[in-house]
């Protein structure tokens, strides 16, 4: 196993216990260390309720429950930027998730995860549920609702294909002038990404280009534009492993008819959060 990670697992056997105390003895770390990864999100509970993530470090345990520390030291250390809320509409609302920052948590940890972030900062504060992802290395718009019934119709617009999601990446090379489709199945799914160019810039020889997708395949983009020739700058899996750019994809525009009250929604990143070719170094 990983050093840096571990599973820990505990029988509650006497009334009145405390997850903190237990989980000390059964890994030596100090009882503050344990609460602190309680809080982000590490520390689960199995009870007559189900599993669940267990935060609260002065809830008393019921007898024949289980405690399950998942321990990870790189996961517990990460920090990443703040999100940004772009919109409040109660019932749901829209956020400019920085790269880094996780669409969901894991059972690892959820404190770099937009949806934790979410509830532990909006005002007044709510629940938040994830309804659709992005990349982790990727930045731009994400949607979070605020009540189990909108994120089930949220996540049927996603499903059905009502919501439009718009992107903009820089990559490598300098684009075709015309449109192109791409259709070239991902893990065996059948994807479409369309790309047209924005900007070229020759210097850097690196184009600005909008993308539209019918599909939302994990690195769906980033695998066709790569396959086409066109590697986004920053792209370490799908393009150069030594590029020391950051990943330049955005998910700048997101635009649907709202199961509220059936008006058009259309909601647009500020300039100063998309990529922009004068913010690449010549590479």
């Amino acid at each position: 196993m990983n050093d840096t990670r571990k599973e820990y697992h505990c029988d509650v056997l006497l009334d009145n216990s405390s997850a903190v105390e237990l989980l000390a003895d059964e890994t030596g770390f100090s009882k503050q260390k344990i609460k602190q990864a309680m809080q982000k999100g590490a520390v689960w509970l199995t009870d007559s309720r189900g599993t669940h993530r267990l935060r609260r470090h002065s809830k008393k345990l019921p007898v024949g429950s289980t405690l399950h520390f998942y321990f990870d030291s790189r996961v517990l250390s990460e920090e990443v930027a703040d999100a940004k809320l772009v919109c409040d509409e109660i019932d749901y609302s829209v956020w400019y998730k920085p790269r880094g920052m996780l669409s969901q948590g894991s059972k690892w940890g959820d404190h770099n995860a937009i949806n934790r972030w979410v509830e532990r900062n909006l005002e007044p504060q709510r629940p938040a549920f994830t309804v659709h992802r992005l990349d982790r290395f990727a930045s731009g718009l994400i949607l979070i609702a605020h009540k189990k019934k909108m994120a089930t119709a949220l996540s049927a617009l996603f499903q059905n294909k009502h919501i439009n999601k718009q992107y903009k990446a820089i990559v490598h090379g300098e684009f075709p002038p015309e449109k192109i489709t791409i259709r070239d199945d991902v893990d065996g799914k059948n994807a479409v990404t369309h790309a047209s160019l924005l900007k070229y810039d020759r210097e850097s020889d690196t184009s600005l280009v909008q993308v539209d997708i019918e599909t939302g395949r994990k690195h769906q983009i980033r695998y066709h534009l790569s396959g086409a020739g066109f590697p986004i700058v920053g792209d370490r899996l799908f393009g150069d492993k030594v590029d020391e750019q950051d990943l330049q994809l955005t998910a700048f525009k997101l635009s649907f008819v709202s199961p509220i009250d059936g008006e058009k929604k259309e909601y647009v990143l500020e300039q100063e959060y998309q990529p922009y070719l004068d913010n690449i170094e010549n590479i």
